[in-house]
């Protein structure tokens, strides 16, 4: 077994990977609301009477035939929508517990804090106006906007909060409130297309001159990203205040209120050009929404562009003092190399090691993001402490991870261009011009590494070709 490296000599800097991890002991002495079963037993059962809630609601409202035909027709677009969020959320994929919790969130608790909010205040405002229609204008350009954008930047508030680990940048305040929007938009969706497919069975409309053929087009063929969208801001309100560093407080809270304004204006805008007939609503939609959409999908793109570079950047430090092996930090850099190693380590190490690779993958990039808030003078207080972690769990699978990685860095590497030159030259043909060489540009001097072929690596020790370790090479 090949000796840990030694561990870079900047200030935070890791312990050796052969210490075992510090004690837990302090959560033994954890107030009784500190503790796991309390932390995730209670939101659990607080989501699980909201479903029922807000199910019972729904069914009063629609009926079981038309909950059943909403239900139907609002579930077509969340595949979409999730697989979209998750896609931007790969280059450091979070837990699965927080995808769930923020869907359950707005499918659940926050659709039901709106149905219960939306509906008192309309009530209220109607009595004291004694004017319905207007009291319904009013409710949905003002007060369902801001209802139901504070519900849903709950669950946003929430993760950022008591998930800090996982809420590390933009990305991921665009995902949480994506979700959460998105789980919202499903609740409205059932309500609305059963209450259209309920009153299309008084008047014995059908096709598409019905309601609900009108109601499916609106909702779910033109606008499923519109709840998502608004949300959105909010999201990055809280990414940007988590890249902020913690001495900037007033920032880190006036960021999130601004993102959230700005979904409660987006919101109104939307909802109010209802009211100002077709041509208002496909005004707006054309010369606003659409566009809007445009510029924020072009934002999150980029920004995952951005998170690849800053992996590319910062992890060859790691290299440089021996825990990252050359090759790696070009591989870990690259999506299409990712998916690679993976593919590789699947077909020739099964599931397990496959689960591992990934699961490296999430912790370097990691690593990179928490070097990166380290030398802006970004990171919290528990820098050493997360560093020692990350490094601990990537040192753990790195028998699994390495061949792979290889791997893939020699089949994704570029091309090099090479200059034959004018002279014949023995053994090569007469040719003259530019040739292409693959695979082995960025990850020459790897050593003791595997082949582009063959399952050689898993199963047999592997040796660590580390190169000299020079003191301090990066400084914070």
């Amino acid at each position: 077994m090949a000796s840990s490296p030694p561990c870079p000599t900047y200030p935070g800097a890791a312990p050796q990977p052969g210490l075992p991890p510090r004690s837990g002991g302090a959560l033994r002495h954890a107030h009784w609301w500190q503790r796991p079963w309390v932390r995730y037993g209670a939101p659990a059962v607080l989501l699980a009477l909201s479903g029922l809630v807000i199910l019972a609601l729904v069914r009063e409202q629609t009926g079981t035939e038309g909950f059943l035909v909403g239900l139907g027709l609002a579930v077509l677009p969340v595949p979409l929508l999730m697989a979209a969020f998750r896609w931007l959320d790969r280059v450091e994929p979070g837990p699965w517990r927080n995808l769930l919790f923020s869907f359950a969130w707005g499918a659940c608790a926050a659709a039901l804090m709106a149905i219960v909010a939306n509906s008192f205040a309309t009530r209220w405002i109607a009595r004291a106006t004694a004017d319905p229609a207007g009291a319904d204008t009013l409710g949905a350009t003002v007060i369902a906007p801001v209802v139901e954008e504070t519900a849903k930047a709950a669950a946003v508030l929430l993760v950022f909060l008591f998930r800090r680990r996982d809420f590390t940048g933009i990305l991921d305040g665009v995902v949480i409130a994506g979700v959460t929007a998105t789980g919202f938009a499903f609740t409205e969706n059932i309500l609305y297309l059963g209450t259209a497919f309920g009153a299309d069975q008084l008047t014995g409309d059908s096709g598409i001159a019905s309601v609900t053929a009108a109601t499916f087009f609106v909702r779910i063929v033109m606008s499923p990203f519109a709840h998502p969208l608004f949300t959105v801001f909010t999201g990055i309100g809280f990414g940007i205040s988590a890249l902020s560093p913690q001495r900037q407080r007033a920032r880190r809270v006036l960021l999130p209120l601004a993102g959230l304004l700005l979904a409660m204006g987006m919101h109104a805008l939307w909802n109010g050009s209802s009211t100002l007939g077709d041509y208002g609503f496909l005004a707006v939609y054309l010369a606003f929404m659409v566009p809007m959409f445009g510029m924020l999908t072009w934002l999150v793109v980029w920004t995952r562009q951005r998170e690849l570079r800053t992996v590319r950047t910062e992890l060859p430090a790691y290299a440089v003092a021996g825990w990252l092996l050359p090759a790696e930090p070009f591989a870990l850099g690259s999506m299409r190399a990712r998916r690679v190693a993976r593919r590789y380590a699947r077909r020739y190490g099964g599931k397990e090691v496959a689960r591992a690779v990934a699961q490296y993958e999430a912790y370097a990039t990691s690593l990179a993001f928490l070097r990166r808030r380290g030398r802006l003078g970004r990171a919290g207080t528990d820098f050493v402490e997360r560093e020692r972690e990350l490094l601990l769990e990537l040192w753990r699978r790195r028998e699994a991870a390495r061949p792979a990685l290889d791997h893939a860095a020699r089949t994704t590497a570029p091309p090099v261009p090479v200059a034959v030159p004018p002279w014949p030259v023995h053994g090569m043909p007469g040719a003259h011009g530019m040739h292409e060489v693959h695979g082995t540009h960025g990850v020459h001097g790897v050593q003791g590494t595997r082949g582009t072929h063959g399952p050689q690596g898993y199963g047999q020790p592997q040796p660590h070709p580390y190169p000299p370790y020079q003191p301090n090479p990066y400084r914070f």
